[in-house]
C-alpha cells in the first residue's frame, strides 16, 4: 500500500512538473544537456536531410542548436562553402557547439546569442532554416515562426522538427497556424504527428 501510494505521489509530481514547464516555456539548461544529446527517434538527421535538402554553398539558421545534435552534420552538408548560423539563448550551449565543430576541423559555423523573438538578421538573409524541440521553449511561438519568415528567402524553407513526450511539444497543427499568421505555407511533413518535421515555404 505504501508503494503504491509513493508511486501515485511519484506520477504526481511528474504530471505537475511537466504542466508547469508547458506554462512556463523555457530553454533546456546547459546543466541538463543529457536531455538533448539523448537519440532522437522519429526526427532523424537522415530526416531533417530529406525535408531541408540542404545546397553546398547555402546559408542556413538553427535555432536552438544545443549542443549540436544536427548541426554538425548540416555543416558537412552545405559544404566549406556554405555558412551556419547557430542561435542559442545561451551562451554555454553555442561554445560547446562550436568547439565540437572545431574538434571536426568545421570552419563554416557561425554563433550568435539572442533571443529567438527577435533576431538580429536582415530580412531575406537564409536559404533555409530550422529548429527542432525549440518552439516551444520560445514564450512567444508566433512571434518567433514570424522571425523565422522574415529571415527566410523568398521561395525559402522553415523546417520545424517536434516530438511528443518533449513538454514543450507544439502539435503539428499549431505549426501549420503559426506558419500561416507569418505568411508561411505547409508543403510537407516527414513523419507521424507525434513524431515528424514540417516543412513551411515561404512564397517566391
Amino acid at each position: 500500500m505504501r508503494l503504491r501510494t509513493l508511486a501515485l505521489a511519484a506520477t504526481g509530481i511528474v504530471l505537475a512538473a511537466a504542466l508547469w514547464w508547458r506554462k512556463n516555456p523555457s530553454a533546456c539548461p546547459y546543466g541538463q544537456r543529457f536531455w538533448v544529446e539523448a537519440p532522437h527517434p522519429l526526427i532523424t538527421r537522415d530526416r531533417l536531410k530529406e525535408v531541408l535538402n540542404p545546397g553546398a554553398g547555402d546559408r542556413i539558421l538553427e535555432v536552438g542548436p544545443g549542443t549540436g545534435y544536427y548541426t554538425l552534420d548540416v555543416a558537412e552538408w552545405i559544404g566549406p562553402d556554405g555558412t551556419l548560423d547557430i542561435f542559442d539563448i545561451q551562451q554555454e550551449m553555442l561554445d560547446h557547439s562550436m568547439q565540437r565543430a572545431s574538434e571536426q576541423g568545421l570552419t563554416n559555423l557561425r554563433p550568435t546569442r539572442g533571443d529567438g523573438r527577435d533576431l538580429p538578421f536582415p530580412d531575406d538573409f537564409f536559404d533555409s532554416a530550422f529548429l527542432v524541440t525549440t518552439l516551444g521553449e520560445i514564450p512567444d511561438q508566433a512571434a518567433a515562426v514570424s522571425e523565422l519568415a522574415r529571415v527566410i528567402k523568398p521561395g525559402g524553407r522553415l523546417v520545424v522538427g517536434e516530438l511528443m513526450g518533449d513538454p514543450h511539444w507544439v502539435s503539428p497543427g499549431a505549426i501549420q497556424e503559426y506558419g500561416a499568421a507569418a505568411g508561411l505555407v505547409l508543403e510537407s511533413r516527414i513523419g507521424p504527428w507525434f513524431g515528424s518535421f514540417s516543412l513551411l515555404r515561404k512564397p517566391s
